[in-house]
């Protein structure tokens, strides 16, 4: 079945519409984006398709006439109706766009990921990306109860439960705000003070964390924590006040570091490092675009210069 003869553009009668609405031309064509004149001749290229007249046009505005009324009427409900259409078939493309669902832990969130996910996009505009934060052992969680596609954490050893691959180091330092006493100490730190001392902590679950605790332990039973801070934000903004040393990523702590706000304490029979690691659900391996995401991660960590 084929359209009648002298069947409007639905753009027209959407214009014919906003001039009912907005009872102006001018602001009718304002709405659509186009010139008052323009506007005009489309009304009256319309009203010469239907050989009728539409709008009474004077000094004060636009109004409809009678005929112009009922067109009016008829065109609402076939407006809505095309509405609901590009709707539908908007929602049909969405469905078949790729989509990518992946957790990180709040580090390599903040530090890592849009690095990543930059070059991502670059290469795959039509990918949508889903991202969870949080602590390592919660991304990977989230990975084995398939909330999310990949994961990416941080710590000392890989997930026993689900496969990985090793992304890059990352190193730890050892700060403390300039009003604390080590600030002022001239000789490194050995492992066994550090131990010994109340520490300002992430919550249990934490990479950086379970990286030092691992360290410690292996000298000494670790000291309780002077506080268990739930963001490296906190710690920092805590370790600033000289209230306690905190043991913090270099990348979550040089611009403090550089800034003088924090002072690294150097250790002596130590090098303090944890991995950077993608995570996956041992019988569904990363397809496309989470392969791709990987292997842009993993390039970057062999270079990760400035940006």
């Amino acid at each position: 079945m084929t359209l009648p003869p002298g069947t409007p553009d639905l753009e027209v009668l959407d214009l014919l519409v906003s001039v009912a609405e907005l009872g102006s031309l001018g602001a009718a064509a304002r709405r659509h984006g186009i010139t008052q004149p323009a506007a005009s001749m489309r009304i009256a290229a319309l009203e010469r398709r239907l050989r009728l007249r539409l709008l009474d046009r004077g000094p004060t505005g636009s109004a409809l006439t009678d005929p112009g009324r009922v067109v009016v009427d008829q065109a609402r409900p076939v407006l809505a109706a095309a509405r609901a259409f590009t709707s539908a078939v908007a929602a049909l493309r969405s469905v078949d766009l790729p989509k990518l669902r992946i957790a990180a832990s709040k580090t390599i969130a903040d530090h890592r990921i849009p690095h990543w996910l930059a070059a991502l996009r670059a290469a795959r505009p039509e990918v949508t990306v889903a991202l969870e934060v949080g602590n390592s052992r919660q991304v990977e969680a989230w990975v084995q109860q398939a909330h999310a596609d990949v994961g990416f954490v941080e710590g000392p050893h890989p997930p026993a439960e689900l496969a990985s691959r090793v992304l890059g180091a990352d190193d730890l330092v050892v700060v403390v705000g300039r009003g604390h006493a080590w600030a002022r100490r001239r000789k490194p730190l050995t492992v066994r003070e550090l131990a010994a001392t109340a520490l300002l902590w992430r919550e249990p679950g934490s990479g950086t964390r379970d990286t030092i605790w691992e360290l410690l332990a292996a000298d000494a039973e670790p000291c309780s924590p002077a506080a268990e801070l739930g963001s490296t934000a906190a710690i920092l903004t805590t370790a600033r006040t000289g209230a306690a040393p905190a043991v913090l990523s270099r990348l979550v702590a040089g611009a403090a570091l550089a800034s003088g706000e924090l002072i690294e304490i150097p250790l002596a029979d130590a090098v303090l490092t944890r991995k950077f690691r993608a995570v996956w659900r041992r019988r569904s391996p990363p397809a496309d675009p989470g392969d791709l995401l990987i292997r842009y991660a993993e390039k970057f960590e062999q270079n990760p210069g400035p940006r």
